[in-house]
């Protein structure tokens, strides 16, 4: 379909119960497109009486879904898994028209998100226990695992479809009921998202999606209600810490995948050409508007200057444009706010006196870009070594040895993801175990796989998502204790 097409095909309204209907009050709010600031479509806004609706909708399904056979649950996954992969060039087109990100790298999502629907499709009927023997022989253990019960989902905006999936394809494989607040900026891939799981066959109630331009009041008003069993969110570490105190009145399971501030280490060993390779993937990456994103380059004095010249370089070639443009390499930041944020920090540190190698300042036109840019000479107190830039900066610092070197990748609060280059094997040893965060690429930017566990440590979050754990988040333990004749 054409982008225009796509559009219109698309049901904005709420989809509760396994029907599509409007909100009690008829609010509804508009979806831009970020690389000309036009309106797009307009939403269904939901209020908290319809968040409740979805909530209703849910505990009523919850009981009959976690009786369906795992093997059914799977397969209907495993057919979303495929209606995915066969509209994949629509899911792509809308990502890139209400996200921004170039074609291409929407494309690689799409087969991203896809890959979390076929692999918990598979986790579905490999939901164990076990049975054993009390070490005093006067009982039997029997320790099996149960559905947490209904959920509220709430997804970001940079990452429309994979971070749906990624908690949606679990959900549903252990036999949870949800209702998913999609992001105001991005909800349209949701919905097409939504509309494929109606149509492969997903009973009324287990999937409930609620768009809203009002997010505290809706969820709020979720997690005070005792219904509701778990909690999971991807988002700021700021919003993370208040949903975690909101949750705490009910005690509810909560799984967080907060914000992060990504150290990028390059040795003296290094491959230099590789290390710019894998810095343009885990620094621009979704225009680095991502919680992995490389966020401070931490290079070895001795070959600092020419990493940063290499990386300015390529980063220069770049062409920045409209996402639909195949030529375009990096596409705009999600709003002006993303973009001054990104602007004041890269100013903030050249006041401080570091350097600008490349880009460094907003493009005007309409649309929100800005450039891919690289700054060295960073004093140790700018604000751009300490916050989560979400934007096309690469900020480079440099150490002497490798105790400092670990030093300064680990002085944040933040540990989700890093990275490393080196060809000292010894040295890879000890940066697993030095290193403190969740995910750690050696010699690679990339660090996502549905297959692997997905997840931070410190401020960087709660939980996993993705691989053998992703599921678990999901399943409750259950004991029972067997006494008698066996």
């Amino acid at each position: 379909m054409t982008q225009h097409e796509v559009i219109r095909s698309l049901n904005t309204g709420l989809y509760i119960n396994g029907v599509w209907t409007d909100p009690q009050d008829r609010r509804s709010f508009s979806v831009e497109d970020p690389s000309t600031g036009e309106i797009l479509t307009t939403v269904a806004d939901a209020g908290p009486e319809d968040g409740i609706a979805a909530l209703d909708a849910a505990v009523g399904a919850q009981e009959s879904w976690a009786a369906t056979p795992p093997r059914v649950r799977g397969d209907i996954l495993r057919q979303a898994f495929e209606a995915v992969t066969a509209k994949a060039e629509d899911f792509a087109t809308l990502m890139t028209l209400e996200m921004g990100k170039p074609i291409a790298e929407a494309r690689a999502e799409v087969n991203y998100g896809a890959e979390f629907l076929r692999w918990f499709s598979e986790e579905a009927v490999r939901i164990s226990g076990r049975y054993s023997t009390a070490p005093d022989g006067k009982t039997r253990l029997l320790v099996h695992k149960r559905p947490v019960g209904p959920c509220l989902l709430i997804t970001p905006w940079n990452f429309p479809l994979a971070m749906v999936t990624r908690k949606v394809g679990p959900a549903i494989a252990a036999g949870c009921t949800m209702v998913l607040k999609p992001p105001s900026l991005t909800p349209l891939t949701s919905l097409m998202l939504t509309q494929v799981f109606h149509e492969a066959g997903l009973p009324p109630g287990v999937l409930n999606v609620v768009p809203t331009a009002s997010s505290g009041r809706l969820t709020e008003r979720l997690l005070a209600d005792g219904r509701l069993r778990k909690l999971s969110f991807t988002g700021s570490t700021e919003v993370g810490r208040s949903l975690l105190r909101l949750a705490a009145n009910t005690v509810l399971r909560c799984s967080m995948e907060l914000g992060g501030n990504a150290p990028f280490l390059v040795f003296e060993d290094a491959v230099l050409d590789h290390a710019v390779e894998g810095a343009m993937i885990a620094k621009l990456r979704n225009m680095g508007e991502a919680c992995t994103a490389a966020n401070r380059f931490i290079v070895h004095e001795s070959v600092a200057a020419d990493f940063s010249g290499m990386l300015a370089e390529a980063m220069a070639r770049l062409m920045v444009g409209s996402g639909l443009d195949p030529a375009s390499g990096l596409g705009p930041l999600i709003d002006e706010k993303s973009r001054g944020k990104v602007d004041a920090l890269v100013q903030d540190a050249v006041n401080r006196g570091a350097t600008i190698r490349t880009g460094g300042a907003s493009i005007d036109g309409p649309g929100y870009f800005y450039p891919p840019t690289v700054i060295d000479g960073i004093p140790p107190e700018a604000d751009i070594l300490r916050e989560e830039i979400f934007g096309p900066v690469a900020p480079t610092v440099t150490f002497a040895t490798e105790d400092q070197a670990i030093g300064l990748a680990n002085d944040t609060e933040y540990g989700l993801a890093g990275y490393a280059y080196t060809r000292d094997f010894e040295r890879v040893l000890r940066l697993t175990e030095a290193i403190e965060v969740g995910m750690l690429g050696i010699n690679t930017g990339v660090v996502s796989n549905p297959a692997a566990p997905f997840g931070g440590v410190k401020q960087s979050g709660l939980g996993r998502e993705g691989g053998l754990e992703g599921i678990e988040e999901y399943l409750e333990t259950r004991y029972v204790g067997l006494a008698g004749a066996m």
